[in-house]
């Protein structure tokens, strides 16, 4: 068998088309740069950058765009073993203009049961989910199809072995409304044992949004790290012994997608490195913040050394 991955992240990936005029929506944007994405993937890419062995267990369609998109993961130095071909469908692709950097206004060009959707139980061995140190997973994949299926069988097979961490990114398009997507997530909750998400996302999933409340709701025998993104106000993280809040990093915003995805694989890092709360929070804040800088996201994606530039006040 081989030797064990440091991550396997699941869910959704995708082209992504970034507009290279800022401050300006769809309908004056005139060139976009193209790379991959989606956010599951990114931390994929964003943990291999850091020197992590790592995989993303998806679904691309058989288009033009095929080899562009498992070039693009070799490239990152993304394991592919558990990328599949739908030789059904097209890959999902994703626009964003940047009218507001800060928060850029995304389009997704993406069918009802596109490729990520369709990801089997038989695609990854029990042997191997139960072996990764991180097993990552996207609630947007909780949301139909296949994928679904597999990942609340994988993540009963992990039987929260390791770090398995739920990512609530919620994304109101990929469901049929809130109280359906509560009902899916809090099954994944109930087998994971780290949450990160923002003040919506937990929102959706539990009802709650200060972070103090989740922390005690949440925290206990079973979860042991929560992760609040607060926006402007930085990041709060707690585990059984602390709490800490990762203060903002002040950088010219290019493009504010991504950064949560950088946080994520540094968060990664973090965790197989087992290292304190406040280093985690610090680091992985500035990863985010690397990332808010730069137009793409996946090729975006900072080295430990640009971090910890940042961090002690070097590269700003």
């Amino acid at each position: 068998m081989n030797q064990s991955l440091d991550l396997i992240s699941v869910g959704r990936i995708s082209l992504d088309f970034y507009a290279n005029e800022s401050n300006v929506g769809f309908k004056d944007v005139k060139t976009f740069s193209m790379s991959i994405g989606g956010s599951p993937t990114n931390v994929a890419i964003a943990s291999a950058r850091l020197g992590n062995s790592s995989a993303v267990a998806t679904n691309i369609g058989r288009d033009a765009f095929t080899e562009y998109i498992l070039g693009k993961l070799t490239e990152f130095k993304v394991d592919t073993r558990y990328v599949g071909i739908d030789e059904s469908q097209f890959s999902p692709a994703v626009f964003a203009a940047m009218d507001d950097p800060f928060n850029p206004t995304i389009f997704f060009n993406r069918s009802p049961e596109a490729p990520d959707t369709k990801i089997k139980r038989d695609r990854i061995a029990d042997a191997e989910i139960k072996s990764t140190k991180v097993f990552w997973v996207s609630a947007c994949a909780l949301a139909t199809g296949e994928t679904a299926k597999s990942i609340q069988d994988w993540l009963v097979t992990r039987s929260l072995s390791g770090h398995t961490v739920l990512d609530l990114d919620y994304r109101p398009s990929f469901w049929e409304n809130e109280s359906i997507a509560k009902s899916v997530t809090k099954r994944a909750i109930d087998s994971s044992n780290i949450l990160v998400g923002n003040r919506k996302e937990f929102e959706v999933a539990t009802g709650l949004t200060d972070p103090d409340q989740i922390r005690k709701n949440f925290l206990g025998q079973q979860i042991n790290l929560v992760i609040v993104k607060l926006g402007e106000n930085g990041v709060y993280l707690a585990n059984k012994e602390e709490s800490f809040i990762a203060k903002p990093i002040k950088v010219d915003v290019r493009c504010g997608l991504g950064a949560g995805d950088a946080f994520g694989g540094m968060l990664v890092h973090g965790l197989k490195n087992s290292w304190p709360l406040e280093k985690i929070g610090n680091y992985a804040n500035a990863a985010g913040a690397i990332v808010a800088s730069r137009l793409l996201c996946s090729d975006a994606m900072p080295t430990l050394n640009e971090v910890e530039n940042l961090v002690k006040g070097v590269g700003k």
